[in-house]
């Protein structure tokens, strides 16, 4: 049996399935939540609460996830200077590389390995343990960090050294926002010329066209408007990691950040990296 010791904090919307399958999986994580309701449901479920972040820095693994890099550092820093040699710290935020590095620079003189470890897919995937997760540190923290998430992904890539994961995620989004305007668009014109947006979501199921941005879209149950609302948030915040990612490596990324911005979602201008200091 497994005895590795895990901590888990970032019990929100996609952390809370991601908590429930590693207590289905027999592990026993100690969770950090500050909502009531979610502190309740984790403990009927078997979890262990503590009060504070910085009480899970006992674990031999911790998972992170929470929504920024802000948010990341807020939690990561005090737990990270408190972990023992030999554990392991792992982050699901799809952020900034720099952040990586810099939590990194903390845990290397206490010998505490950090993992990024962003993701692609949606709770409903975590509940079906179908998630996909990109790895990257280094060798050994990816397996152990592995061994883990397996509990709630079946599809994980090792991107490389640290830092790697998060690059790869963040072309990723900035792909799958150009997708999804692209997709918005072509919705807008199929209601222009008479065509329902189901009936034109259930052509691009089968057609060409369709894409991930097409099956999101049909499977939110939100009409077109609605989708664009709600993810515009998080494409936003992405799109700002990729451009000071790229700034920080010096990689020309502009047109793919151009193309992710043309449609009818509004998803800010370009940040710079000097902002972001």
């Amino acid at each position: 049996m497994d005895h590795t010791r895990i901590g888990f904090v970032g019990a929100g919307k996609i952390g809370e399935p991601m908590v429930e399958r590693l207590l289905a999986a027999g592990r026993h994580p100690a969770v950090f939540a500050r909502r009531p309701e979610v502190r309740d449901r984790l403990t009927r479920l078997g979890a262990t609460m503590v009060p504070a972040a910085e009480d899970l820095a006992t674990s031999d693994v911790v998972i992170a996830c929470v929504f920024d890099d802000a948010q990341l550092t807020e939690v990561a820093c005090g737990i990270i200077e408190r972990m023992a040699p030999g554990s392991v710290f792992v982050s699901h935020t799809t952020g900034s590389p720099r952040t990586i590095r810099r939590l990194k620079g903390i845990g290397d003189p206490r010998e505490v390995a950090v993992v990024d470890a962003p993701f692609s897919g949606t709770p409903e995937l975590i509940r079906q343990g179908t998630l996909t997760v990109l790895l990257a540190g280094a060798d050994d923290a990816m397996t152990r960090s592995a061994e883990i998430v397996a509990a709630y992904a079946a599809t994980i890539h090792r991107m490389g050294p640290s830092g790697a994961a998060l690059s790869a995620k963040l072309l990723n989004n900035a792909l799958f926002a150009a997708c999804t305007q692209v997709t918005l668009s072509a919705l807008k014109a199929a209601t222009d010329l008479g065509i329902t947006e189901g009936a034109f979501l259930d052509l691009l199921a089968d057609a060409s066209g369709g894409s991930a941005a097409s099956r999101y879209i049909a499977a939110s149950g939100d009409d077109a408007e609605a989708y664009s609302r709600r993810i515009s948030r998080y494409l936003t915040k992405d799109l700002d990691a990729a451009t000071t990612a790229a700034d920080d490596l010096e990689v020309d990324i502009g047109e793919l950040l151009a193309a992710a911005r043309l449609g009818p979602m509004d998803l800010g201008e370009p940040v710079s990296a000097a902002h972001t200091h």
